[in-house]
Protein backbone atom coordinates (compact mmCIF):
# COMPACT_ATOMS: atom_id res chain seq x y z
CA UNK A 1 0.00 0.00 0.00
CA UNK A 2 1.54 3.46 -1.44
CA UNK A 3 1.46 6.27 1.07
CA UNK A 4 -1.42 7.92 -0.64
CA UNK A 5 -3.39 4.96 -0.30
CA UNK A 6 -2.47 4.20 3.04
CA UNK A 7 -3.74 7.73 3.97
CA UNK A 8 -7.17 7.34 1.86
CA UNK A 9 -7.84 4.03 3.29
CA UNK A 10 -7.49 5.24 7.01
CA UNK A 11 -9.54 8.26 6.33
CA UNK A 12 -12.32 5.82 5.23
CA UNK A 13 -12.07 3.54 8.14
CA UNK A 14 -11.26 6.29 10.58
CA UNK A 15 -15.10 7.97 9.83
CA UNK A 16 -16.74 4.91 9.20
CA UNK A 17 -17.55 5.80 5.20
CA UNK A 18 -17.67 2.82 3.59
CA UNK A 19 -19.75 0.14 5.61
CA UNK A 20 -18.97 -3.30 4.34
CA UNK A 21 -21.19 -5.24 1.94
CA UNK A 22 -22.61 -1.50 0.49
CA UNK A 23 -23.02 -0.85 -3.48
CA UNK A 24 -21.25 2.75 -3.54
CA UNK A 25 -22.11 5.34 -6.56
CA UNK A 26 -18.43 6.59 -7.85
CA UNK A 27 -19.19 9.49 -9.88
CA UNK A 28 -16.37 10.02 -12.01
CA UNK A 29 -16.08 13.29 -14.00
CA UNK A 30 -12.73 12.00 -16.05
CA UNK A 31 -10.51 14.45 -13.68
CA UNK A 32 -7.63 13.52 -12.14
CA UNK A 33 -9.71 13.95 -8.51
CA UNK A 34 -12.32 11.59 -9.14
CA UNK A 35 -10.48 9.10 -11.93
CA UNK A 36 -7.87 8.81 -8.57
CA UNK A 37 -11.13 8.15 -6.26
CA UNK A 38 -11.89 5.37 -9.03
CA UNK A 39 -8.80 3.43 -9.11
CA UNK A 40 -7.68 3.20 -5.90
CA UNK A 41 -10.84 2.25 -4.48
CA UNK A 42 -10.94 -0.50 -7.47
CA UNK A 43 -7.65 -1.93 -5.97
CA UNK A 44 -9.15 -1.56 -2.27
CA UNK A 45 -12.71 -2.92 -3.14
CA UNK A 46 -12.11 -6.79 -1.21
CA UNK A 47 -10.42 -5.57 1.43
CA UNK A 48 -12.98 -2.76 2.05
CA UNK A 49 -15.74 -5.56 1.40
CA UNK A 50 -17.55 -3.08 -0.93
CA UNK A 51 -18.85 -2.94 -4.79
CA UNK A 52 -18.40 -0.37 -7.10
CA UNK A 53 -20.74 1.08 -9.92
CA UNK A 54 -19.46 4.29 -11.70
CA UNK A 55 -21.33 7.09 -13.11
CA UNK A 56 -20.75 9.60 -15.57
CA UNK A 57 -22.86 12.76 -16.79
CA UNK A 58 -22.32 14.50 -20.17
CA UNK A 59 -23.23 18.32 -19.27
CA UNK A 60 -23.33 19.14 -23.11
CA UNK A 61 -21.22 21.94 -22.41
CA UNK A 62 -17.91 21.37 -24.26
CA UNK A 63 -18.78 19.68 -27.34
CA UNK A 64 -16.64 16.86 -28.59
CA UNK A 65 -14.66 17.74 -25.35
CA UNK A 66 -17.47 16.20 -23.51
CA UNK A 67 -18.19 13.38 -25.59
CA UNK A 68 -14.61 12.39 -25.56
CA UNK A 69 -14.73 12.65 -21.35
CA UNK A 70 -17.84 10.06 -21.67
CA UNK A 71 -16.20 7.83 -24.04
CA UNK A 72 -12.73 7.80 -21.15
CA UNK A 73 -14.47 7.23 -18.07
CA UNK A 74 -16.67 4.30 -20.18
CA UNK A 75 -13.41 2.68 -21.38
CA UNK A 76 -11.79 3.06 -17.46
CA UNK A 77 -14.48 1.43 -16.00
CA UNK A 78 -14.31 -1.69 -18.70
CA UNK A 79 -10.35 -1.80 -17.88
CA UNK A 80 -11.42 -1.98 -14.41
CA UNK A 81 -14.24 -4.15 -14.95
CA UNK A 82 -16.63 -2.24 -13.05
CA UNK A 83 -20.51 -1.58 -14.08
CA UNK A 84 -20.92 1.87 -15.57
CA UNK A 85 -23.88 4.71 -16.19
CA UNK A 86 -23.21 7.76 -18.62
CA UNK A 87 -26.33 10.33 -18.53
CA UNK A 88 -25.90 13.11 -20.57
CA UNK A 89 -28.36 15.93 -19.85
CA UNK A 90 -28.61 19.47 -21.40
CA UNK A 91 -27.35 21.75 -18.65
CA UNK A 92 -27.05 24.81 -20.90
CA UNK A 93 -30.63 24.78 -21.65
CA UNK A 94 -31.83 23.79 -17.99
CA UNK A 95 -29.80 26.98 -16.94
CA UNK A 96 -32.15 29.06 -19.29
CA UNK A 97 -35.08 27.79 -18.15
CA UNK A 98 -34.28 27.85 -14.53
CA UNK A 99 -32.56 31.22 -14.71
CA UNK A 100 -30.12 30.30 -12.29
CA UNK A 101 -26.23 30.00 -12.31
CA UNK A 102 -24.55 27.51 -14.88
CA UNK A 103 -22.81 25.89 -11.73
CA UNK A 104 -26.13 25.79 -10.17
CA UNK A 105 -27.61 24.17 -12.96
CA UNK A 106 -25.38 21.28 -13.48
CA UNK A 107 -25.16 20.91 -9.89
CA UNK A 108 -28.39 19.90 -9.48
CA UNK A 109 -29.04 17.89 -12.75
CA UNK A 110 -25.87 15.87 -11.75
CA UNK A 111 -26.66 15.49 -8.49
CA UNK A 112 -30.21 14.44 -9.79
CA UNK A 113 -28.86 11.71 -11.95
CA UNK A 114 -26.57 10.17 -9.12
CA UNK A 115 -29.51 9.87 -7.26
CA UNK A 116 -31.10 8.04 -9.87
CA UNK A 117 -28.42 5.52 -10.49
CA UNK A 118 -28.64 5.50 -6.50
CA UNK A 119 -32.25 4.01 -6.49
CA UNK A 120 -31.52 1.93 -9.68
CA UNK A 121 -28.66 -0.12 -8.12
CA UNK A 122 -30.28 0.01 -4.43
CA UNK A 123 -27.24 2.44 -3.22
CA UNK A 124 -27.26 4.61 0.22
CA UNK A 125 -24.14 6.24 -0.25
CA UNK A 126 -22.64 8.63 -3.77
CA UNK A 127 -18.75 9.10 -3.61
CA UNK A 128 -17.16 11.90 -5.00
CA UNK A 129 -13.45 13.38 -5.57
CA UNK A 130 -13.61 16.58 -3.24
CA UNK A 131 -9.97 17.12 -1.85
CA UNK A 132 -7.89 19.37 0.35
CA UNK A 133 -7.87 21.60 -2.22
CA UNK A 134 -11.89 21.97 -2.56
CA UNK A 135 -11.98 22.30 1.16
CA UNK A 136 -9.51 25.21 0.93
CA UNK A 137 -11.53 27.35 -1.95
CA UNK A 138 -14.84 26.10 -0.24
CA UNK A 139 -14.10 27.84 3.45
CA UNK A 140 -12.54 30.77 1.52
CA UNK A 141 -15.81 30.99 -0.96
CA UNK A 142 -18.02 31.12 2.35
CA UNK A 143 -16.40 33.95 3.78
CA UNK A 144 -16.34 35.94 1.39
CA UNK A 145 -19.89 35.53 1.04
CA UNK A 146 -20.71 36.58 4.65
CA UNK A 147 -20.92 32.96 6.49
CA UNK A 148 -21.64 32.27 9.98
CA UNK A 149 -19.77 29.14 11.76
CA UNK A 150 -21.50 26.56 9.83
CA UNK A 151 -20.45 27.78 6.61
CA UNK A 152 -16.56 27.75 8.20
CA UNK A 153 -16.93 24.33 8.61
CA UNK A 154 -16.67 23.75 4.99
CA UNK A 155 -17.26 19.99 3.64
CA UNK A 156 -17.40 17.15 5.34
CA UNK A 157 -16.33 13.72 4.83
CA UNK A 158 -20.19 12.58 5.08
CA UNK A 159 -22.65 14.79 4.37
CA UNK A 160 -26.80 14.38 3.56
CA UNK A 161 -27.51 14.72 -0.59
CA UNK A 162 -29.28 17.34 -2.01
CA UNK A 163 -31.39 17.76 -4.87
CA UNK A 164 -33.29 20.49 -6.66
CA UNK A 165 -34.60 23.05 -3.96
CA UNK A 166 -32.57 21.37 -1.46
CA UNK A 167 -34.82 18.83 -0.29
CA UNK A 168 -32.76 15.60 1.39
CA UNK A 169 -33.17 12.56 -1.14
CA UNK A 170 -34.98 9.81 0.62
CA UNK A 171 -34.16 6.37 -0.35
CA UNK A 172 -35.72 3.38 1.39
CA UNK A 173 -35.63 4.26 5.25
CA UNK A 174 -33.09 7.07 5.03
CA UNK A 175 -31.40 9.39 3.05
CA UNK A 176 -28.64 9.49 0.72
CA UNK A 177 -25.49 10.48 1.86
CA UNK A 178 -22.52 11.99 0.18
CA UNK A 179 -18.83 10.72 0.82
CA UNK A 180 -15.59 11.97 0.28
CA UNK A 181 -12.88 9.99 0.93
CA UNK A 182 -9.98 12.21 -0.19
CA UNK A 183 -10.31 15.43 1.98
CA UNK A 184 -6.96 14.79 3.20
CA UNK A 185 -5.17 15.04 -0.57
CA UNK A 186 -3.90 17.49 -2.33
CA UNK A 187 -5.27 18.18 -6.18
CA UNK A 188 -1.52 17.61 -6.73
CA UNK A 189 -1.28 14.14 -5.33
CA UNK A 190 -4.62 12.82 -7.40
CA UNK A 191 -2.53 13.98 -10.17
CA UNK A 192 0.87 12.61 -9.23
CA UNK A 193 -1.16 9.43 -8.18
CA UNK A 194 -2.69 9.33 -11.74
CA UNK A 195 0.73 9.51 -13.43
CA UNK A 196 1.94 6.92 -11.56
CA UNK A 197 -0.53 4.52 -12.91
CA UNK A 198 -0.79 5.99 -16.12
CA UNK A 199 -4.59 6.25 -16.16
CA UNK A 200 -4.09 9.47 -18.38
CA UNK A 201 -7.03 11.68 -16.93
CA UNK A 202 -8.67 14.53 -18.71
CA UNK A 203 -8.39 18.13 -18.53
CA UNK A 204 -11.22 20.04 -18.44
CA UNK A 205 -10.72 23.74 -20.13
CA UNK A 206 -13.67 25.06 -18.90
CA UNK A 207 -11.70 24.92 -14.91
CA UNK A 208 -9.20 27.65 -16.41
CA UNK A 209 -12.27 30.20 -17.37
CA UNK A 210 -12.45 33.08 -15.15
CA UNK A 211 -16.31 33.21 -15.66
CA UNK A 212 -16.88 31.03 -12.79
CA UNK A 213 -16.60 32.17 -9.50
CA UNK A 214 -14.47 29.35 -8.31
CA UNK A 215 -12.23 29.24 -10.89
CA UNK A 216 -11.56 33.58 -9.90
CA UNK A 217 -10.86 32.37 -6.49
CA UNK A 218 -8.58 29.14 -7.13
CA UNK A 219 -6.59 31.04 -10.16
CA UNK A 220 -6.18 34.57 -9.05
CA UNK A 221 -7.67 35.14 -5.12
CA UNK A 222 -5.37 32.00 -3.90
CA UNK A 223 -2.34 33.07 -4.99
CA UNK A 224 -2.60 36.51 -4.47
CA UNK A 225 -3.25 35.33 -0.17
CA UNK A 226 -0.61 32.76 -0.65
CA UNK A 227 2.13 35.93 -1.42
CA UNK A 228 1.01 37.49 1.75
CA UNK A 229 0.85 34.29 4.28
CA UNK A 230 2.55 30.95 2.78
CA UNK A 231 0.29 28.65 4.62
CA UNK A 232 -3.00 30.51 4.14
CA UNK A 233 -3.84 26.90 3.07
CA UNK A 234 -3.06 25.29 6.29
CA UNK A 235 -5.22 28.19 8.38
CA UNK A 236 -8.19 28.01 6.74
CA UNK A 237 -8.10 24.07 6.79
CA UNK A 238 -7.33 24.90 10.27
CA UNK A 239 -10.55 27.62 10.55
CA UNK A 240 -12.80 24.81 9.41
CA UNK A 241 -11.82 22.04 11.55
CA UNK A 242 -12.26 24.45 15.10
CA UNK A 243 -15.09 25.67 13.64
CA UNK A 244 -16.44 22.12 12.85
CA UNK A 245 -15.52 21.06 16.45
CA UNK A 246 -17.46 24.44 17.98
CA UNK A 247 -20.44 24.05 15.60
CA UNK A 248 -20.86 20.28 16.70
CA UNK A 249 -21.10 21.06 20.28
CA UNK A 250 -23.67 23.95 19.42
CA UNK A 251 -25.52 21.70 17.72
CA UNK A 252 -25.67 19.30 20.62
CA UNK A 253 -27.14 21.66 22.85
CA UNK A 254 -29.48 22.99 20.29
CA UNK A 255 -30.93 19.66 20.21
CA UNK A 256 -31.13 19.44 23.76
CA UNK A 257 -33.09 22.58 24.41
CA UNK A 258 -35.28 21.90 20.67
CA UNK A 259 -38.23 19.91 22.42
CA UNK A 260 -38.44 23.07 25.23
CA UNK A 261 -37.95 25.73 22.23
CA UNK A 262 -40.01 25.00 19.25
CA UNK A 263 -42.34 22.67 17.76
CA UNK A 264 -43.66 21.73 14.40
CA UNK A 265 -47.35 20.68 13.03
CA UNK A 266 -46.98 20.29 8.86
CA UNK A 267 -44.57 22.13 7.34
CA UNK A 268 -44.00 24.88 9.64
CA UNK A 269 -41.82 25.34 12.83
CA UNK A 270 -42.74 27.38 16.02
CA UNK A 271 -40.49 28.79 18.21
CA UNK A 272 -40.72 30.68 21.74
CA UNK A 273 -39.67 34.09 21.42
CA UNK A 274 -39.89 34.82 24.96
CA UNK A 275 -37.49 31.14 26.15
CA UNK A 276 -34.91 32.22 22.78
CA UNK A 277 -34.54 35.37 24.34
CA UNK A 278 -33.35 34.02 27.24
CA UNK A 279 -30.66 31.70 25.65
CA UNK A 280 -27.50 33.32 24.60
CA UNK A 281 -27.18 35.32 21.07
CA UNK A 282 -24.80 31.88 19.87
CA UNK A 283 -27.78 29.19 20.83
CA UNK A 284 -30.54 31.53 19.61
CA UNK A 285 -28.75 31.38 16.27
CA UNK A 286 -28.09 27.67 16.15
CA UNK A 287 -31.96 26.64 17.10
CA UNK A 288 -32.85 29.55 14.23
CA UNK A 289 -30.68 27.65 11.67
CA UNK A 290 -31.93 24.38 12.97
CA UNK A 291 -35.63 25.39 12.75
CA UNK A 292 -35.28 26.79 8.95
CA UNK A 293 -33.84 23.23 8.40
CA UNK A 294 -36.04 21.32 9.42
CA UNK A 295 -38.32 24.02 7.55
CA UNK A 296 -36.92 23.85 3.96
CA UNK A 297 -35.28 19.81 4.30
CA UNK A 298 -31.59 21.83 5.13
CA UNK A 299 -29.79 25.62 5.31
CA UNK A 300 -28.64 26.10 2.13
CA UNK A 301 -28.51 29.14 1.10
CA UNK A 302 -29.27 30.98 4.48
CA UNK A 303 -26.38 32.99 5.48
CA UNK A 304 -25.70 35.01 8.54
CA UNK A 305 -27.35 37.91 7.72
CA UNK A 306 -30.80 35.99 7.38
CA UNK A 307 -30.30 34.58 10.49
CA UNK A 308 -29.97 38.15 11.89
CA UNK A 309 -33.11 38.74 10.32
CA UNK A 310 -35.13 36.23 12.27
CA UNK A 311 -33.22 37.40 15.62
CA UNK A 312 -34.94 40.87 14.89
CA UNK A 313 -38.44 39.42 15.05
CA UNK A 314 -37.95 37.73 18.45
CA UNK A 315 -39.45 41.26 20.05
CA UNK A 316 -41.80 42.24 17.47
CA UNK A 317 -45.41 42.76 17.63
CA UNK A 318 -47.43 40.02 16.34
CA UNK A 319 -48.61 40.59 12.60
CA UNK A 320 -44.82 41.43 10.99
CA UNK A 321 -43.39 39.34 8.48
CA UNK A 322 -40.16 39.01 6.19
CA UNK A 323 -39.73 36.89 3.08
CA UNK A 324 -36.01 34.49 3.19
CA UNK A 325 -34.46 32.69 0.44
CA UNK A 326 -36.24 29.54 -1.09
CA UNK A 327 -39.82 30.87 -0.80
CA UNK A 328 -39.36 30.57 3.36
CA UNK A 329 -41.33 33.18 5.33
CA UNK A 330 -40.87 33.88 9.24
CA UNK A 331 -43.69 35.82 10.80
CA UNK A 332 -44.98 36.67 14.10
CA UNK A 333 -47.90 35.36 15.86
CA UNK A 334 -48.83 35.89 19.88
CA UNK A 335 -44.95 35.23 21.58
CA UNK A 336 -43.85 32.99 19.14
CA UNK A 337 -42.20 32.66 15.29
CA UNK A 338 -43.35 31.00 12.80
CA UNK A 339 -41.25 29.58 9.98
CA UNK A 340 -42.72 28.15 6.70
CA UNK A 341 -43.03 27.80 3.31
CA UNK A 342 -45.02 30.42 0.94
CA UNK A 343 -47.18 28.69 -1.51
CA UNK A 344 -46.67 30.20 -4.87
CA UNK A 345 -49.32 32.02 -5.85
CA UNK A 346 -49.36 30.02 -9.22
CA UNK A 347 -49.33 26.87 -7.40
CA UNK A 348 -53.01 25.62 -7.91
CA UNK A 349 -55.21 24.29 -5.37
CA UNK A 350 -58.11 22.90 -6.33
CA UNK A 351 -61.45 21.45 -4.08
CA UNK A 352 -62.28 19.28 -7.19
CA UNK A 353 -65.50 17.21 -6.69
CA UNK A 354 -64.04 14.55 -8.12
CA UNK A 355 -62.09 13.30 -11.40
CA UNK A 356 -61.90 15.28 -14.76
CA UNK A 357 -61.23 13.54 -18.03
CA UNK A 358 -58.48 16.02 -19.67
CA UNK A 359 -59.35 16.82 -23.66
CA UNK A 360 -55.97 15.88 -25.01
CA UNK A 361 -55.26 17.49 -27.08
CA UNK A 362 -57.32 20.03 -26.25
CA UNK A 363 -58.76 22.87 -23.13
CA UNK A 364 -60.41 21.66 -20.16
CA UNK A 365 -61.59 24.20 -17.61
CA UNK A 366 -61.40 24.09 -14.45
CA UNK A 367 -62.76 25.89 -10.94
CA UNK A 368 -60.15 29.33 -11.20
CA UNK A 369 -58.15 27.47 -13.89
CA UNK A 370 -57.78 26.10 -17.74
CA UNK A 371 -56.10 23.06 -18.45
CA UNK A 372 -54.34 23.20 -22.22
CA UNK A 373 -53.37 20.07 -23.70
CA UNK A 374 -50.84 20.13 -26.79
CA UNK A 375 -49.00 17.49 -28.87
CA UNK A 376 -45.83 18.59 -30.29
CA UNK A 377 -43.47 16.60 -32.45
CA UNK A 378 -39.66 16.03 -32.38
CA UNK A 379 -39.23 16.46 -35.58
CA UNK A 380 -40.69 19.79 -35.44
CA UNK A 381 -37.86 21.68 -33.32
CA UNK A 382 -39.94 22.14 -30.60
CA UNK A 383 -38.01 23.15 -27.42
CA UNK A 384 -38.96 20.95 -25.05
CA UNK A 385 -38.14 21.54 -21.39
CA UNK A 386 -36.78 17.34 -20.93
CA UNK A 387 -39.58 17.17 -18.48
CA UNK A 388 -39.02 20.10 -16.19
CA UNK A 389 -41.83 21.80 -14.76
CA UNK A 390 -41.77 25.49 -15.41
CA UNK A 391 -43.19 29.09 -14.55
CA UNK A 392 -44.36 31.19 -17.43
CA UNK A 393 -43.92 34.88 -17.48
CA UNK A 394 -46.43 36.04 -15.32
CA UNK A 395 -46.77 33.24 -12.94
CA UNK A 396 -49.69 33.04 -14.23
CA UNK A 397 -49.83 29.34 -15.56
CA UNK A 398 -47.54 26.44 -15.10
CA UNK A 399 -46.55 23.72 -17.83
CA UNK A 400 -45.11 20.62 -17.95
CA UNK A 401 -43.81 18.33 -21.03
CA UNK A 402 -44.23 14.23 -21.00
CA UNK A 403 -43.12 12.07 -23.37
CA UNK A 404 -46.37 11.51 -25.25
CA UNK A 405 -46.04 7.69 -25.77
CA UNK A 406 -46.00 6.89 -21.81
CA UNK A 407 -48.56 8.78 -20.88
CA UNK A 408 -51.12 7.90 -23.55
CA UNK A 409 -53.90 10.48 -23.89
CA UNK A 410 -56.39 9.16 -21.88
CA UNK A 411 -55.57 11.58 -18.84
CA UNK A 412 -57.51 12.77 -15.87
CA UNK A 413 -57.06 15.26 -13.02
CA UNK A 414 -58.66 15.14 -9.06
CA UNK A 415 -57.15 15.39 -6.04
CA UNK A 416 -54.90 12.55 -3.98
CA UNK A 417 -56.70 9.14 -2.86
CA UNK A 418 -55.70 6.99 -0.27
CA UNK A 419 -52.71 4.56 -1.49
CA UNK A 420 -51.58 6.62 -4.11
CA UNK A 421 -47.88 6.19 -5.18
CA UNK A 422 -45.85 8.75 -6.77
CA UNK A 423 -42.01 8.23 -8.53
CA UNK A 424 -40.78 11.70 -8.43
CA UNK A 425 -38.34 12.88 -11.32
CA UNK A 426 -34.91 12.24 -10.23
CA UNK A 427 -35.59 9.52 -8.06
CA UNK A 428 -34.94 5.83 -8.30
CA UNK A 429 -38.42 4.37 -7.05
CA UNK A 430 -42.25 5.48 -6.25
CA UNK A 431 -43.13 6.70 -2.43
CA UNK A 432 -46.66 7.03 -1.26
CA UNK A 433 -47.55 10.34 -2.44
CA UNK A 434 -48.25 11.83 1.13
CA UNK A 435 -44.99 11.31 2.01
CA UNK A 436 -43.60 12.79 -1.13
CA UNK A 437 -46.23 16.18 0.04
CA UNK A 438 -44.67 15.70 3.35
CA UNK A 439 -40.55 16.06 2.27
CA UNK A 440 -42.06 18.63 -0.33
CA UNK A 441 -43.09 20.77 2.53
CA UNK A 442 -46.83 21.25 0.90
CA UNK A 443 -48.43 23.00 4.07
CA UNK A 444 -51.24 19.90 5.11
CA UNK A 445 -54.23 22.12 4.79
CA UNK A 446 -53.69 22.23 1.55
CA UNK A 447 -52.43 18.52 0.45
CA UNK A 448 -56.17 17.95 -0.34
CA UNK A 449 -56.73 20.18 -3.05
CA UNK A 450 -53.53 20.11 -4.67
CA UNK A 451 -54.52 18.39 -8.15
CA UNK A 452 -52.88 15.25 -9.51
CA UNK A 453 -52.60 14.85 -13.25
CA UNK A 454 -53.09 10.91 -13.98
CA UNK A 455 -52.68 8.34 -16.64
CA UNK A 456 -52.94 4.69 -16.30
CA UNK A 457 -54.49 4.82 -13.25
CA UNK A 458 -50.97 6.51 -12.15
CA UNK A 459 -50.02 9.70 -10.52
CA UNK A 460 -47.68 11.84 -13.20
CA UNK A 461 -47.60 14.95 -12.18
CA UNK A 462 -48.42 16.68 -8.77
CA UNK A 463 -49.63 19.97 -10.61
CA UNK A 464 -46.86 22.97 -9.51
CA UNK A 465 -44.46 20.41 -7.54
CA UNK A 466 -42.85 18.10 -9.48
CA UNK A 467 -43.65 15.76 -12.46
CA UNK A 468 -43.05 11.67 -12.31
CA UNK A 469 -40.09 10.10 -13.83
CA UNK A 470 -41.74 6.97 -15.56
CA UNK A 471 -43.06 9.83 -18.62
CA UNK A 472 -40.01 11.89 -18.51
CA UNK A 473 -38.59 12.94 -21.66
CA UNK A 474 -35.74 11.23 -22.89
CA UNK A 475 -33.43 10.73 -26.30
CA UNK A 476 -36.15 8.46 -27.73
CA UNK A 477 -39.07 10.70 -27.11
CA UNK A 478 -40.90 11.24 -30.35
CA UNK A 479 -44.07 13.15 -29.67
CA UNK A 480 -44.27 15.43 -26.76
CA UNK A 481 -47.13 16.23 -24.08
CA UNK A 482 -47.25 19.63 -22.89
CA UNK A 483 -49.75 20.36 -20.36
CA UNK A 484 -50.56 24.10 -19.30
CA UNK A 485 -52.62 25.16 -16.04
CA UNK A 486 -53.65 28.35 -16.98
CA UNK A 487 -55.24 30.75 -14.24
CA UNK A 488 -58.38 31.91 -15.56
CA UNK A 489 -60.80 35.08 -13.75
Amino acid sequence: MTDTESRVINFIRQYGLMPGGEMLIVAVSGGADSVCLLHLLARWRDELGVELHVAHLNHELRGDESDSDARYVADLAGYLSLPITVGRQNVAGYRSRKKCSLEEAARELRYSFLAKVAGETGSRRVIVGHTRDDQVETVLMHILRGTGVSGLCGLKPCSPMMYGEGVPLQQGEGNLVVVRPLLELTREETQNYCQEHGLGARMDSSNMSLSFFRNRLRLELLPLLRGYNPNVDEGLLRLAEIAGEDQSFMEKQALQLWDDMAWQEGGAVGLDSKKLCGLSVSLQRQIIRLGIARTLGDSRDIEAKHIELVRALLNKVTGKKIALPRGLVCRTEYGRVILELSPLPCRPVLPLPGETLLEVPGETILPGWRVLASIFSRADGHDFGWGEEARKPGGERLTAEFDLQRTGVELSVRQRQRGDRFQPLGMGMPKKLRRFMVDAKIPRSLRGDVPVVCAHGQVIWVVGWRIGDGCKITDATGEILQLEFIRSL
